[in-house]
């Protein structure tokens, strides 16, 4: 008998992350496994998109070597700090090292809210000033219009990973906004896939963080909807796999 057929998702994430494997492989499902390469690309490793782009591309070929079905770039500030160009340069990237389904946290996230037809967008992140705003800036330039974009300046990735996923809770809470069509938690490396049942009940909106979104859109590439608990609007919306045409 043939072995049951396995799909594999290849996730380059900053080194710093702590977040991305324990929060997606909860939610995966059982025939799918996930596989990780680290780069150093934040906090004192921050560079150029130039100089990351041959880093990211050898990244990318580790997980192809593995037979990773979808490759995605997976660091949500990265992913849109240069603008829908640099998102571009990055999937190009990707497909060079021959991954056969090619995403970011910026491509995923713009899809995920294309899939929820969310407009209107508050944003809310750990980051400080300057980073949510560049954030902010790639959200207008994809189409949508951000009624508030609060960033909470937390030092660097022990910070992220230090804070309870209650206080991210509280936090989107309190940036409520009535016209929202949807709230944007960003971040891969916060505690957020826990607290989006409890959010979009309170809000009465749907809510998408990072981590959400690559694994979404990563099953949706690969025509895959058995989805094991995986919270939020955003997969109920789609149970069955589908291609949001406002982002490649």
């Amino acid at each position: 008998m043939a072995p049951p057929m396995v799909a594999r998702i290849g996730l380059i994430i900053p080194s710093s992350n702590r977040m991305v494997e324990q929060e997606m492989a909860r939610h995966a499902p059982a025939d799918v496994t996930l596989h990780v390469a680290r780069l150093r690309m934040t906090g004192p490793h921050h560079v150029a998109l130039d100089a990351l782009l041959p880093r990211v591309e050898d990244a990318a070929r580790t997980l192809t070597d593995a037979r990773c079905d979808a490759v995605a770039f997976h660091c949500t500030a990265t992913s849109m700090e240069d603008g829908m160009a640099g998102e571009e340069r990055v999937l190009a990237a990707l497909t060079r090292a021959g991954a056969p389904h090619a995403t970011t946290t910026a491509t995923a996230i713009r899809r995920a809210l294309a899939a929820l037809a969310a407009r209107r967008i508050v944003l809310v992140t750990p980051y400080g000033t300057h980073t949510t705003a560049q954030e902010a800036d790639f959200l207008r330039a994809a189409g949508h219009e951000v009624l508030r974009a609060d960033g909470h300046a937390l030092a660097g990735s022990d910070a992220y990973c230090a804070t309870p996923a209650a206080v991210w809770r509280d936090r989107v809470i309190a940036a409520a906004h009535p016209d929202a069509d949807a709230y944007l938690l960003s971040c891969a490396n916060i505690a957020a896939l826990g607290i989006i049942a409890e959010l979009e009940r309170q809000l009465a909106a749907p809510v998408v963080t990072s981590n959400q979104a690559v694994l979404w859109d990563a099953l949706m590439r690969l025509g895959h909807d058995g989805v094991r608990d995986c919270p939020g609007q955003l997969f109920a919306a789609t149970a069955q796999p589908v291609r949001a045409s406002a982002a490649p």
